[in-house]
């Protein structure tokens, strides 16, 4: 399946810090210290992308992400201000449970699923971080997988081979 990329150039993204990693390296003179940094971008509403960025300087790093992750967007598919359906994501040793729920739940989540889910607009949504591991990173992509294998009632139907009902006229 060919992947569409979408143009960032045209949406006016947020961002947001998710973790910040500092790694030293021991050299003759001392110590060299990078950091690695957890960036979340969305437009509020429809996008939204997850990067690491790698820089001696926590700024360079946090520009490089927020470039990288609005080159690297994912349409979320919602129903209102929900998801369609429970989907689950895996990546590496971290599954993630999404599920939709009825209006005036909020977002039910923990820092990196709340920080995607805000982002893209999703406004009543229950998760859990349901594999052997709590890496950000890892529960990142994880959830970036169960948005995309998150489908609408027309794509279902589409995909069938079958007509979208009309919806019945209230009496």
């Amino acid at each position: 399946m060919i992947k569409k990329r979408i143009d960032a150039k045209n949406l006016e993204l947020k961002e947001r810090v998710v973790s910040i990693n500092r790694v030293s390296k021991v050299v003759k003179g001392g110590k060299r210290f990078k950091f690695a940094v957890l960036v979340v971008v969305g437009d509020g509403n429809r996008y939204v992308g997850v990067a690491i960025g790698k820089a001696k300087e926590i700024s360079e790093a946090v520009r490089k992400g927020i470039d990288k992750a609005g080159k690297d967007l994912v349409e979320l598919k919602r129903m209102g201000d929900t998801l369609p359906h429970p989907v689950q994501g895996q990546f590496g040793a971290a599954s993630v449970l999404l599920k939709p729920a009825p209006a005036g739940t909020g977002v039910i989540a923990g820092g990196v699923v709340r920080a995607i889910m805000e982002l893209g607009g999703v406004k009543n949504v229950v998760t859990k971080v349901v594999g052997r591991t709590s890496n950000s990173i890892n529960v990142a992509w994880a959830t970036l997988e169960a948005l995309k294998e998150s489908r609408t009632v027309d794509e279902i139907f589409r995909l069938r081979g079958r007509k979208v009902p009309e919806p019945a006229a209230a009496e």
